[in-house]
């Protein structure tokens, strides 16, 4: 019985647990004395030697926080994939109405009605990822951040924006509720990343471009390739990169992305962080680009004073507005 319990925990037991499959106070006394368990907390012992696994630190700390207890927020996203390396610290949750003392290395969180945000089946008890993101949104300094949580889990397929909404719709205090609730909308559309949200709130709608299709799929050469935006009635693709710096194997493959997209007859611009945080600017060479392409629609200011596309309307005349845009 307490081999089958260890398996389970890797490696972790409780001075309850042991007691009740059968092991004496003072067996326990001999193995702990003779370096073969060792404490790791108050009553929660690891029962082999040498350096503990991640599983094992995160059972001790699961096991000492208690009934109920869950591990949240960045230990959860660890658990999930919604992140790519532990954090310092163990993040646990526990019932509202319980306490316990503290804990080196571990960040106690509570909540009321914790059994309600606890993901089912999983042995080592976790929150949901819906749960763990509002979590990790809620706790951010900026909004930006606090939305990339949002997209990124929706990009690394860890939950879906409908998911997203109805943890929203259940909690009753959310901290920038009415932006993160428009986030879950456009994710829904398509947009995977803070950038991407950005170029469809300020570039695409901000300036009335036609709406883009996003992540849109295509087979080139037998592989799968996604475009960030197309706009395949105008021949035109836009591809988004947050990325400070590409290494020289990501540089070869958006190569040979645009070079498919250029074979097919399409033309791809390519924008990062500064492009978009300059909206009015990129928006007119997309609408350009578009142009070229067969859209005849024209493009509209946004709403910031200084927009240069507001400054072309003014003037009155009877071309496009872009056509007057200084370069």
């Amino acid at each position: 019985m307490l081999d089958e319990l260890l398996e389970s925990q890797s490696g972790v037991v409780t001075r309850q647990q042991a007691r009740a499959a059968g092991v004496s106070l003072g067996a326990i006394r001999s193995h702990v004395a003779a370096g073969r368990w060792v404490p790791m907390f108050d009553g929660v012992f690891r029962t082999y030697t040498g350096e503990p696994s991640r599983r094992t630190v995160l059972w001790a700390v699961l096991l000492r926080a208690g009934p109920g207890a869950a591990l949240s927020h960045d230990t959860a996203a660890e658990l999930v994939g919604l992140v790519d390396r532990p954090s310092d610290h163990v993040h646990v949750t526990i019932p509202g109405n319980r306490r316990i003392r503290p804990l080196a290395g571990v960040v106690v969180h509570h909540r009321a009605r914790l059994a309600d945000t606890v993901q089912p089946g999983p042995a080592l008890r976790r929150t949901r990822v819906e749960d763990t993101v509002l979590d990790l949104a809620e706790q951010e300094r900026r909004l930006a951040s606090a939305i990339g949580w949002l997209t990124t889990a929706c990009s690394r397929g860890l939950t879906t924006p409908d998911r997203l909404a109805a943890a929203l719709r259940r909690r009753k205090k959310m901290r920038w509720r009415r932006l993160l609730e428009a986030t879950v909308d456009d994710a829904a559309v398509g947009a995977r990343s803070v950038l991407e949200l950005r170029y469809l709130k300020d570039v695409e709608r901000g300036h009335r471009l036609p709406t883009g299709r996003r992540q849109a799929r295509r087979r080139e050469s037998g592989a799968t390739q996604y475009r960030d935006v197309e706009y395949r009635a105008f021949a035109t693709v836009v591809e988004l990169d947050g990325r400070a710096y590409h290494p020289e194997e990501h540089r070869r493959r958006d190569q040979r992305r645009d070079n498919a997209t250029a074979s097919a007859g399409q033309r791809t611009l390519r924008y990062g962080w500064a492009d978009v945080v300059a909206p009015c600017a990129t928006a007119i060479q997309v609408a350009r680009a578009l142009k070229a392409g067969g859209w005849h629609g024209r493009l509209q200011p946004c709403r910031r004073p200084d927009c240069p596309v507001r400054r072309s309307v003014r003037r009155r005349t009877p071309h496009d507005p872009e056509d007057f845009v200084q370069s």
